[in-house]
This record gives structure tokens, sequence and C-alpha cells, in this order.
């Protein structure tokens, strides 16, 4: 049986895109060393023409919007194509931070408070502060790379964010202020914590994709015990959220010691200073042998298919 290309997706429909495309081009180059590799650039919510599942298996850098949701994983299913990472359930799940939450809270794993809504139905500033103080982040439930987040510190503030709030699914969570870390995980077992320490205060999407404006430790500067303690709740959040391959877990530290959850992200940043590469060095691979080991249990989902299925 001949080796597979690997068909590297990048681009796609999302507020994304230009993210994606620097994580697929990084991506396609590294597994290029080690398997025959083609790069796909997505236009549209659909399968890229020319994917064939009797030759391709698929490694999406696909971010947000119908690369995170599920939106391109069901198609591939249906397809028969197989493919690297989250199931179709798994990514619906986790891009929905209101599901994800309870999903992992019912796991033991901490959340933060917070109010899930949508712009056609808006809570009022002053139930908001009743329930979650004034120190708060409002953000989408349902996009990356913190697009759309915003703090609000007042009353004011926030009465005019949820005025400018006219469409989608929304959450407001009380403000945890601490440290910040992240947790790649792969084939279920947590690798390396890494820190992420933004200049400006938040990890913003400014403070995400502009140089220095972020420093990172890798690993994180904790004691033993807390990184274990970190380790295992994002293994357990993986496992809550039916996720298979690889992951990044992002948690909030408070000045008291408890860790929160932030988010589950399925396909994360991936070029080689991305915060999962980086949980990786931490582990001992460098990017090539992560992109290698990220890949494997899809390429033995290819071989393990039977011959009727691939004819």
């Amino acid at each position: 049986m001949s080796t597979p290309i690997i068909a590297v997706l990048a681009g796609g429909t999302s507020a994304e895109r230009e993210v994606s495309l620097g994580s697929g081009r990084a991506s396609a180059l590294a597994l290029a060393r080690s398997f025959p590799t083609r790069l796909f650039e997505v236009d549209a919510a659909a399968i890229p023409a020319g994917l064939d599942r009797t030759r391709h298996v698929v490694f999406s850098t696909l971010h947000g919007t119908f690369g995170e949701d599920g939106g391109m994983q069901r198609l591939l299913d249906a397809a028969g194509i197989q493919y690297a990472g989250c199931d179709a359930a798994s990514s619906l799940l986790t891009m929905d931070k209101s599901r994800t939450k309870q999903a992992v809270a019912a796991r033991g794993v901490g959340v933060v408070p917070g109010i899930t809504f949508t712009a056609a139905a808006r809570p009022t500033a002053d139930d908001v502060i009743a329930k979650l103080g004034e120190n708060l982040v409002v953000k989408p439930n349902n996009e990356g790379s913190s697009v759309g987040l915003a703090l609000t510190a007042t009353r004011a503030e926030l009465v005019a964010k949820l005025a400018a709030i006219t469409e989608g699914s929304w959450l407001i969570e009380k403000r945890i202020v601490g440290r910040e870390f992240s947790i790649g995980i792969l084939r279920g077992k947590a690798m390396g914590v890494v820190e992420i320490r933004p200049k400006s205060g938040v990890y913003d999407y400014t403070s995400k994709y502009t140089k220095g404006m972020t420093e990172y430790f890798a690993p994180a500067p904790l004691s033993a015990d807390m990184t274990a303690t970190a380790q295992r709740a994002a293994e357990t959040a993986f496992a809550a959220c039916g996720c298979r391959d690889y992951a990044r877990v992002d948690f909030m530290l408070s000045g008291q010691n408890e860790l929160y959850l932030l988010e589950i992200n399925t396909l994360p940043g991936m070029k080689e200073t991305s915060l999962l590469p980086m949980s990786a060095r931490c582990a001992g691979l460098d990017f090539s042998g992560l992109v290698r080991e990220l890949v494997s249990p899809a390429l033995e989902r290819f071989q393990a298919a039977s011959p009727a299925r691939r004819s």
C-alpha cells in the first residue's frame, strides 16, 4: 500500500483566515520533511477540489467558523476522508464555550462564572453586574483567536458594549485576575505548561499576533505540584469533551491558586512560535516531530480502513 499524501487545509471562511494561512504554510513545510504533502487553500465552506479518500489524509489548520466548529469535519466524514484531530461532535462542542464549560465542570474542572445570551435577548447591565460584578470579560461564544473580546470595568462600559452587540451568541464572564497558561494535549496526555504574559495585561487579538506584545515562558515557572494539577485538569477537560488526537487547553490561575478553564482549542495555531509547539518543545518534541505525531493517529485510521472503503 502506498503512503498517503498529507493534505494540509488552510485559509477558510472565518475571521481567522490569515492566521490559518500562516499555520498551514508552516505545517506543510514541516510535514513535507516526513511525508508526501500538498497544501490546499480553502476559499469556501466545502471540501476543496482534488481531495481523494483513497490517496489523502487531511491535516487541517482551518481556524474559527467552519474550521473548528465541526463543519469541515462533517463533510470529511461524509466523504470517507480520514483527518487528524477532533471529530465533528467534539469540534462542535468545544467551539461553544458555554457547552464546553458545562461538560468540564461536570468532571470537576473549575470554570469562570458567566452568562450566555444572544444579541436578540441581551441582558441589562444591571442584571449582569448584580450576578458577576463590574470587572467583566465580554466575548463571542463561538469564535477563536480572541476575536471580539472586550474588557469592561464600569457600568457605563458594559452598557456601551451591550449596545454594540447586534448579532450572534455571546458570553459575559467574571474577570479572573491572575496568570494565564496553555497546555498542549497529544493522544490524551498533557505536554508542557506554557505561561502567557501579555504586556497590555490582556491576551487579545493584538497581543497574540503583534510581535513583542507578549512574553512566553515554557515551561511555566510553577511548582511541580501545580504543574501536575494543571496537566491533570487539561487531560480531564480533553476527555470530558470527547476530544481525540490533540488539542490545546487554556487556563487562568487566580491569586488564590484556583484553576479556571478558559477554552479548549481543537485546531490551535500551528506556526513554530505558536503555543502548542511551545508546549511540545517542553516535552522534547521539535516542530517537525510534533506535526508527525499530530498526523500519526489519522494515518493509523487510514491504514486500518478496509480496502473496500478505499476502493
